[in-house]
């Protein structure tokens, strides 16, 4: 049956004074002094005394009466759209459809859409949705009605200036902040195309039987799978994956369905190449009484509290013989007493092949090491003894072996100095995908001759694992041991450490110099400010944007230009030198980074407000732009650079530019920066260097600090160093002797 259009437009959507400050392209402190000094202002008809809440429909009237247009960014004007339908009028889901009928036209038939009237646009978009595949889940033909006008004109806007993508981004954000979806995080781009790559290459079928928002699904595309089958209990999560996958995957064959995929499998007939998943963990309600005697269960009848042990063995279930599931699981998974037997038997059948641990904060869970598991279904007769490989993603910062690249350098997980943000997007992806898929590529090349290297990764045979215990922890089994270790090596490399310690201290000493620096007076310095917007309008400089995450994997113009290094969000947090690959070209980043140029990163968080900018030197020239970075070109007759990278990073201009929740997105029209002659200019962009050089040797020295304290202590304990001379120590009455 079609569904109905939505109900009469609600009387009490409800915004904030910052959510005011994003619609109407001001300032907070804007705000504030509105409801000062203007006594029509919308009185607060919500929230409390400290927090307010204003009537939205009040506010956009009153801003409509004041001559204020709305400067939003387009992501936000959706926002606006979708918080006036009111909560629980299900039109958000009735939005899906739309994302993927829109994103199929051209930009001037976009054009001349937003040109036609609300009667016109709402039958069109009707008729536009009615034409999706079956690959959407629900997508029977829908009714709009004139309510939805405003929201579907909006969300026409975010296609046409954002890209279909950011708008399926915000429906799907709208829709699991309403409810029901508390607790479901996406996997991280960069861990999705991990765990793809992990993959033996030519898996052209591929499920996800706990599919979420479609991120390995999508990554498994871009490897080249070309029939993709996915499965979630949500809806909205369904309905995003399927939109999502015919935008990154246009030429592949979709099949997306709703249902719990280990009480009422969508697939049941369906074998496939691979599988990949990142399923739900520790769920104590996945129908252990209902499901005690299912054929899945192969290697054993998973315990109450071990559903994860039940989507393994459903993940092989679905595998041709020979197929490969990746898996991301709980660390807990690998040693706790009640899966030791299926443990057993996955290692006896030859079903385990890889156990992979993951830094902490790589992906949420944030406070626990997840760890990817590599299956293969057995083939049928075929007594597989292969050993097991055991990669330790923290390994390389413990192991002080004294060999090339133990120390100092080469981190599993780390980009330079910066560590990983909560959302994952200062991760250093690259790298760890890098060094795990080098160890990955050595082992299944020759297994049996497979050397690993200590500390970090190593192959273990089966017999070794089948103990009491069945741990299979990679930490337990890649560690350095005192045979690894040259002690000639090591004491030359902590002498190394010591040297380049005692220059970067004198080094941070001169950056901390205090002198100079003079108070404004006997107030803060007071002036007049200009948006990013208008200073661009003005000439006196240009914005670049680079593309919205999604697009990636299109044939563009970027594709002759792999060669080229990819300047990155992780690289503007760690002010590190462009680390990204042709994996993070955009498909329309063809304006390469030029000395000079302001880069922004496009979402917050994962460090302070001042890693927010950069300034690009000739070590960044020549790059592409990568994945959520916005590029300022000044005119260098009218703008000073590093002025212009201090004021833009400011913690509050940072804050009063962004939007959303969950994903904090900085928009860089509405960054303000003051208006001051060139010369006063120069003067602080100075100022604002020497606090980057500052910045730079801390980091500089606490790596070198962390990697000298490390090599000791390893030294130390497994007993290849011994501890210098102290004639001077005090004596000790007592101590122990071997």
């Amino acid at each position: 049956m079609p569904q109905q259009p939505s109900a009469q437009l609600p009387a009490s959507a409800h915004v904030t004074a910052a959510e005011i400050s994003r619609i109407a392209g001001v300032t907070r402190a804007t705000v504030s002094n509105w409801r000062r000094r203007h006594d029509d202002f919308p009185a607060p008809s919500g929230g409390t005394e400290s927090s307010p809440l204003y009537d939205l429909t009040a506010v956009q009237a009153w801003l409509r009466g004041r001559g204020h247009t709305s400067a939003a960014s387009p992501a936000e004007e959706l926002r606006t759209a979708l918080r006036l339908l009111g909560p629980g009028s299900g039109a958000v889901a009735r939005l899906f459809p739309l994302v993927a009928a829109m994103s199929r036209l051209t930009p001037e038939e976009l054009a001349e859409l937003a040109t036609v009237s609300d009667e016109q646009l709402i039958a069109r978009t009707e008729k536009a949705a009615a034409q999706l595949p079956a690959a959407v889940p629900e997508a029977e033909p829908v009714r709009y009605g004139p309510d939805d006008a405003g929201a579907v004109r909006a969300l026409l806007g975010c296609v046409r200036e954002a890209g279909a993508q950011a708008a399926l981004d915000v429906l799907a954000e709208r829709e699991l902040d309403e409810g029901a979806a508390s607790g479901v995080y996406q996997t991280p781009e960069g861990l999705a195309l991990l765990m793809a790559r992990l993959l033996p290459a030519g898996a052209a079928r591929v499920l996800d039987p706990a599919c979420g928002s479609g991120t390995l699904l999508a990554a498994a595309a871009r490897q080249g799978a070309q029939e993709l089958f996915g499965q979630d209990t949500l809806p909205v999560q369904a309905q995003r994956s399927a939109v999502g996958l015919l935008l990154a995957a246009p030429g592949a064959d979709v099949a997306i369905r709703v249902g719990d995929s280990l009480r009422d499998d969508a697939f049941p007939e369906v074998t496939v190449d691979a599988v990949l998943s990142n399923p739900p963990f520790g769920d104590r309600d996945w129908g252990h009484d209902e499901l005690a005697y299912d054929p899945r269960w192969a290697y054993g009848v998973p315990p109450r509290f071990e559903s994860e042990l039940a989507w393994v063995q459903h993940a092989l279930a679905h595998l041709e013989a020979g197929g490969h599931a990746v898996m991301l699981l709980p660390p807990a998974l690998a040693f706790r007493s009640s899966g030791r037997r299926i443990r057993a038997e996955l290692i006896r059948s030859g079903a385990l092949r890889a156990v992979i641990s993951l830094p902490a904060r790589a992906a949420y869970p944030l406070h626990i090491g997840l760890q990817i598991w590599v299956l293969q279904r057995p083939e049928p007769g075929v007594a597989d003894r292969t050993p097991v490989l055991f990669v330790d993603s923290e390994g390389e910062q413990r192991d002080t072996t004294g060999t090339p690249g133990a120390t100092g350098g080469s981190r599993l997980g780390r980009s330079g100095s910066s560590s990983s943000s909560s959302s994952g997007s200062t991760f250093d992806w690259a790298g760890l995908t890098g060094r795990v898929l080098t160890q990955w590529a050595a082992f299944t090349a020759a297994p049996d001759t497979y050397t690993g290297e200590p500390g970090v990764a190593r192959a273990v045979p089966l017999v070794d694992l089948l103990d009491d215990v069945v741990d299979v922890t990679p930490a337990r089994h890649v560690r350095a041991t005192a045979a690894d270790i040259d002690p000639a090596a090591l004491a030359r490399r902590i002498h190394e450490l010591h040297e380049q310690l005692a220059e970067q201290v004198a080094a941070l000493a001169a950056a901390s110099a205090t002198g100079g620096w003079l108070p404004s007076g006997a107030s803060a310095r007071e002036w007049r400010t200009a948006t990013v917007s208008d200073l661009a309008r003005g000439g006196a400089l240009t914005v670049l944007r680079a593309a919205t995450p999604g697009t990636r994997g299109s044939k563009g113009p970027a594709a002759a230009t792999v060669d080229r290094p990819v300047l990155t969000a992780r690289d503007i947090a760690a002010g590190s030198p462009p680390s990204g690959g042709s994996v993070d070209i955009h498909a329309d980043a063809t304006q390469p980074v030029a000395a000079g140029d302001v880069l922004v990163r496009a979402v917050s968080g994962g460090g302070d407000a001042a890693a927010m900018t950069r300034v690009a030197d000739d070590r960044d020239a020549g790059a592409l732009l990568g994945p959520n970075v916005h590029l300022l070109r000044p005119d260098p007759a009218r703008l000073d650079p590093w002025f212009l990278a201090g004021f833009l990073g400011a913690e509050d201009n940072i804050a009063s530019a962004s939007t959303g929740s969950t994903h904090v997105h900085v928009a860089p029209g509405r960054l303000r920066v003051p208006l001051l002659p060139l010369e006063e200019q120069r003067r602080y962009g100075e100022a604002f260097r020497r606090v980057n050089e500052l910045r730079a040797a801390v980091r500089r020295t606490a790596d070198l600090a962390a990697d000298t304290a490390a090599s000791l202590t390893t030294g130390l304990t497994a007993g290849v160093l011994l501890p210098p001379d102290t004639p001077n120590a005090p004596e000790t009455p007592g101590s122990l002797s071997a």
